[in-house]
C-alpha cells in the first residue's frame, strides 16, 4: 500500500496506465471516479477523493493524472502533502484546440499549472505535450487582468520528465492476413536477435542524459540533493531495474499467446483468402492484388480529431472515380460533429466497419485487415490509436506537427490536406504500395538517447521495446 493512486477519470489511455501501473506494482491503494462529465470530474474530484480516501500511514507515493486538481487535494488532506507528489499529463489544457477561443475555461489550465506547482515530479507522455505546456505558461497567465504571477515556468521546468505512453502490443498473428503475416515474421526475428541488446541498454539508459534537453534521467527529476545523494538514487534504481529484468524475459515469452480475453493460441489468423478455395498462396496473392485500398479511421469522433479533413479528403477521391474501403472507428460521445451522418451517406458501399468496436479482438482483426491508418488531428500529445494499427501493419499518414514528428519519419507525414489527397490517391491506384512495404520506424524515436542505434528496423521491436523501457521507467518514478 506504499502507492497511492489516484485517477479522477478512470477510461481510455488513463485506464490504461493506472491498469498497467497495478500489475507492475502489487498492493497499491487505487481511487477512481468513471470516465464521465470530465470537466465536472476537473473541478469536484479532489473534494470527493477527501472524503473518500482514508487515511493510512503506509502512503509513501501519490500517483495521479493532471485532470485532479492536487493543490486542492493536498489542501484538503494535509496528510497527503508528505507524500512524494508523482502528476502524469496524458494532454494539457493550455493548448488543448476549442472550436472558438472563448470556449475556453480558465480554471482547467489554471488548476494544471498549479498542480504542477504542489507536484514532486511532472511527468508528459511526449516532449510535444511538455514543451507545449510551459512554452504556453507564460502567455496563458497573461489573461490574468492584474497581479499576475511570474516565471512559473522556471519553477516547474526542473521537476518535468518524459516518460512516452508504455502501450502493452498483444499477439496479433491470429488475425493478420496472409500478405501481413511474412511481414510479422520478419518482425518477430528482429526482436529475436535484439533482445539482449535491449535489456543491456535499459540498465545504460538510467544513467544517461538526453541529448536535446528536453528528456531527462528518469531519476534525476526525483529530488533535489547532492551528487552522492544522486548516485545513490542511481544505484538504487539500478537495483530496481534488474529485479524486472526476469520480467521482461517473461513478457517476450508470454506476449505471443494468448494475449486478449484467453483465447487460444492456436486459433487461426482471420484470413478472408482462406474462404477463396484452390491453391490458397495463390489466390490470396491474388486477392491482395485486386482488393481494394483499405482506409481506417480510429479515433473518437470528436471536433479535435478534425473529421472533416477526413471525409472531405475520401469524397475527393471518390469524386475522382476511385475505388477504396474505410474503417471508421473509435468511441463516440453525447456531441457528435454533423460530418459523420453526411460521410455515412455519401460514402454508401464503401465503407467496410462504422462505429465503435466493444471486443478489442473485434477492434484489431479490423486494423490488421485495414492498409492504411490515417490521423488528421489537431490535437494529439502521444497517439496510442495510430501506434495500435502500425503494430497491426497499417502504413500511417499523420500531420506533419503535433506529436507525430517525433515518432514517425517524414514519409509518413503529411504537411497539407492536399498532400494528403495525392498520397492517398496514389495507394488507391496502386494498393499494393502499401501492402508490400514494411513500415520503417527509425529505432531514435522510441529512445531518450537512441542507444539501440538509429538504424530504420520494423515496428515490432522498437515498439515492444518501448513498451519494456517506458514501464520500467514508469515504475521507477513511483517508487521513493
Amino acid at each position: 500500500m506504499s502507492v497511492l493512486m489516484i485517477e479522477a477519470f478512470y477510461g481510455g489511455s488513463h485506464k490504461q496506465l493506472l491498469d498497467l501501473l497495478q500489475e507492475e506494482m502489487k498492493g497499491c491503494s487505487v481511487f477512481t471516479l468513471t470516465a464521465k462529465k470530465w470537466h465536472w470530474r476537473a473541478r469536484t474530484a479532489a473534494l470527493y477523493f477527501m472524503q473518500t480516501i482514508p487515511p493510512s500511514e503506509n502512503y509513501r507515493v501519490l500517483f495521479t493524472s493532471s485532470v485532479l486538481n492536487l493543490a486542492e487535494l493536498v489542501a484538503l488532506r494535509p496528510d497527503l502533502a508528505k507524500l512524494k507528489k508523482v502528476l502524469y499529463f496524458h494532454e494539457n489544457q493550455l493548448v488543448y484546440p476549442v472550436r472558438k477561443s472563448q470556449e475556453r475555461d480558465f480554471q482547467f489550465g489554471y488548476n494544471q499549472v498549479i498542480s504542477c506547482l504542489v507536484a514532486d515530479v511532472v511527468v508528459f507522455n511526449s516532449a510535444f505535450n511538455m514543451e507545449s505546456f510551459l512554452m504556453s505558461i507564460g502567455s496563458f497567465m497573461k489573461l490574468i487582468p492584474d497581479h499576475r504571477p511570474k516565471e512559473l515556468e522556471k519553477h516547474i521546468r526542473p521537476k518535468c520528465q518524459v516518460l512516452y505512453f508504455p502501450i502493452r502490443f498483444p499477439d496479433i498473428t491470429r488475425f493478420l492476413p496472409v500478405h501481413k503475416l511474412g511481414h510479422n515474421l520478419q518482425m518477430t526475428d528482429i526482436q529475436e536477435v535484439e533482445d539482449g541488446k535491449a535489456l543491456e541498454s535499459l540498465i545504460a539508459l538510467q544513467n544517461c542524459k538526453a541529448d536535446d534537453g528536453l528528456m531527462r534521467n528518469s531519476f534525476s527529476c526525483l529530488e533535489p540533493g547532492s551528487a552522492e545523494k544522486q548516485d545513490a538514487r542511481n544505484q538504487e534504481g539500478l537495483s530496481n531495474l534488474s529485479e524486472t529484468l526476469e520480467e521482461l524475459n517473461c513478457f517476450k515469452r508470454t506476449e505471443g499467446t494468448n494475449a486478449y480475453h484467453g483465447e487460444d493460441k492456436e486459433h487461426m489468423a482471420f484470413n478472408p483468402c482462406s474462404m477463396l478455395g484452390g491453391n490458397l498462396e495463390e489466390n490470396c496473392s491474388a486477392a491482395s492484388e485486386h482488393m481494394p485500398l483499405h482506409i481506417v479511421w480510429p479515433h473518437r469522433w470528436e471536433h479535435d480529431k478534425n473529421p472533416e479533413v477526413f471525409f472531405k479528403t475520401l469524397l475527393k477521391l471518390k469524386e475522382k472515380g476511385l475505388t477504396f474501403k474505410v474503417s471508421v472507428l473509435g468511441e463516440t460521445f453525447m456531441d457528435v460533429p454533423d460530418i459523420f451522418a453526411e460521410a455515412r451517406r455519401e460514402l454508401g458501399s464503401s465503407i467496410m466497419h462504422w462505429g465503435y468496436q466493444s471486443s478489442k479482438d473485434d477492434y484489431l482483426k479490423v486494423l490488421c485487415m485495414a492498409d492504411i491508418v490515417i490521423s488528421t488531428a489537431k490535437h494529439e500529445f502521444f497517439g496510442v490509436a495510430m501506434l495500435e494499427a502500425v503494430h497491426c501493419g497499417c502504413y500511417p499518414l499523420c500531420p506533419k506537427a503535433l506529436v507525430y514528428p517525433e515518432i514517425f519519419p517524414d514519409v509518413y507525414l503529411y504537411s497539407t490536406p492536399e498532400q494528403l489527397f495525392k498520397r492517398l490517391q496514389n495507394f488507391c491506384k496502386r494498393p499494393d504500395l502499401a501492402r508490400r512495404r514494411i513500415i520503417q520506424i527509425p529505432g531514435r524515436s522510441w529512445r531518450q538517447n537512441g542507444e539501440l542505434g538509429t538504424g530504420n528496423i520494423c515496428p515490432a521491436g522498437p515498439l515492444r521495446r518501448m513498451y519494456c523501457s517506458q514501464r520500467l521507467k514508469m515504475s521507477a518514478v513511483t517508487k521513493v
